[in-house]
């Protein structure tokens, strides 16, 4: 057997005559336990060992390895001593968070979704409320669209999407978010990330491979540029978004904004830095890339418009259902300024012939017959009275703190007290059952601490009990 090549599943025991590939032949007797304990807590740190996974019992592991019962035994106490494993009778060892440094080593490489132990509040995931998605409808679209496919509709789409899809979401956009675009001039997307890899290919074989982002930023855009970039350059963010200024002080002819809800800080950028921000693509002979990252969520006022209605031949415009309706489908979108279309195009026919078209056809009639629409009026209505119930809670629970960004989307913001360590804090969180990101995961230079709550895949009242919690874990 060779060493698991996936993660398990919560739950699953991670076993084998040959668990981890480890040999403790040549390890003196004497230096077993430190040896054994060293391995599982570096297994748990890389996530070979992932949350919820459960070892194997002292027993079996111990004669697996031909060495005393005992020192698996110490190992698995010093791990749960530490907090990284948990032991309960009937359920075994398994694991139940990572070391405190594991984060950061994480956010180098490849992003993969965190899966936490079952018992755990997930206040990390930035997703919307899955339950509330619309099954019976989407079911009732496939089903029409299955029944009206023509020959043609069941072979090779565009590279672009299928027009029904791109002329619906040409309307939407149009009385939405101020994005005028005809459907030609859309491209269909696997998610904001798709758009972002072909934007990065585009431009990169144009020789521009460095890109300015947003510090704090998300680390998942950070990592996505990191990987086709050269290089990427980080702009402080403040209470009126990217500082332009700080942007114009840098050599980047590109950037990547998230304009209407900033992730993670929540403000939106303002009317003088939009400007300022077009006239520095102006000069430069540049490009702004505007993720519009939550725009459909904002509960105080309207939503301000897109910032690619101001300028579409400096601004390429992406977005995504991730937020409105589910991940899962991997749905989004692109509208690259006119000079650089053909070349998206043609990286997105390179990449993989464009999406499927069935997925397509199904979203383009539920955003004709106003499915869509509807779904996300109940949205908007059911997050912002979980956001309220969070923010209350945080009042409650964590005195001190400061709950920061406009009313929108589906995170909070919550600045800690100077000195205090939020990736600690966030790991505390954890073995208390929350979890939550620390700030300081989605930055490059040094700033304030803080945890970024996600709110929106819980109720009112679980989120008051998990706020309370991690209220009790942090202990300001």
């Amino acid at each position: 057997m060779s060493v698991p090549t996936g993660p398990k599943g919560a739950g699953e025991m991670a076993q084998g005559s040959d668990f981890l590939q480890l040999d403790a032949s040549a390890v003196p007797r004497g230096e077993r336990t430190e040896w054994l304990t060293g391995a599982l807590r570096s297994a748990v740190a890389s996530g070979v060992l992932p949350l919820g996974t459960r070892l194997p019992p002292t027993r079996v592991l111990a004669a697996d390895l031909g060495v005393a019962r005992g020192t698996v035994v110490e190992a698995y106490q010093r791990l749960t001593e530490e907090g990284l494993l948990t032991a309960a009778r009937g359920a075994g060892t398994a694991v139940a968070a990572r070391p405190l440094d594991a984060p950061a080593a994480r956010s180098t490489g490849t992003w993969e979704p965190t899966v936490y132990a079952p018992e755990t509040v997930d206040l990390a995931s930035g997703i919307p409320d899955l339950a509330a998605f619309p099954r019976a409808a989407w079911l009732r679209a496939e089903r029409e669209v299955l029944s009206t496919a023509t020959a043609r509709s069941l072979g090779y789409a565009p590279p672009q999407g299928t027009l029904e899809l791109r002329t619906e979401l040409s309307a939407w956009l149009a009385r939405s978010r101020g994005v005028r675009a005809a459907p030609g001039q859309i491209v269909v997307t696997a998610g904001v990330t798709g758009a972002l890899s072909i934007l990065s290919q585009v431009l990169r074989a144009r020789g521009l491979d460095t890109m300015a982002r947003e510090d704090p930023g998300a680390d998942g855009n950070r990592m996505i540029l990191g990987h086709w970039l050269r290089s990427t350059v980080p702009v402080p963010v403040d209470g009126d978004g990217i500082d332009t200024d700080a942007l114009a002080a840098t050599d980047a002819r590109a950037v990547l904004v998230t304009p209407a809800h900033q992730f993670p800080t929540g403000v939106v950028l303002s009317p003088l830095r939009r400007r300022a921000l077009l006239a520095w693509a102006r000069e430069r002979d540049g490009l702004v890339i505007e993720d519009d990252y939550d725009a459909e969520y904002r509960y105080d006022r309207s939503p301000v418009g897109a910032l690619h209605g101001l300028d579409p031949n400096l601004v390429a415009h992406t977005s995504s259902l991730s937020k409105t309706l589910a991940p899962a489908l991997r749905a989004g979108w692109l509208v690259p300024p006119p000079h650089l279309l053909e070349d998206v195009v043609e990286a997105r026919w390179a990449a993989d012939l464009g999406s499927p078209s069935l997925p397509q056809l199904a979203l383009a009639l539920l955003l004709r017959d106003g499915t869509i629409a509807r779904h996300l009026r109940t949205m908007r209505a059911r997050h912002r009275a979980r956001r309220d119930a969070a923010v209350a809670a945080v009042r409650a629970h964590l005195p001190g703190c400061t709950v920061l960004g406009v009313a929108a989307g589906l995170h909070l913001l919550v600045l800690l007290p100077g000195g205090v360590d939020d990736r600690e804090a966030a790991a505390r969180a954890e073995r208390a059952g929350v979890a939550v990101q620390p700030l300081s995961r989605h930055r490059t230079a040094p700033g304030p601490p803080g945890l970024v709550i996600a709110y929106a895949g819980h109720g009112p009242a679980r989120l008051r009990e998990a706020v309370a919690r991690l209220g009790a874990a942090v202990r300001l």
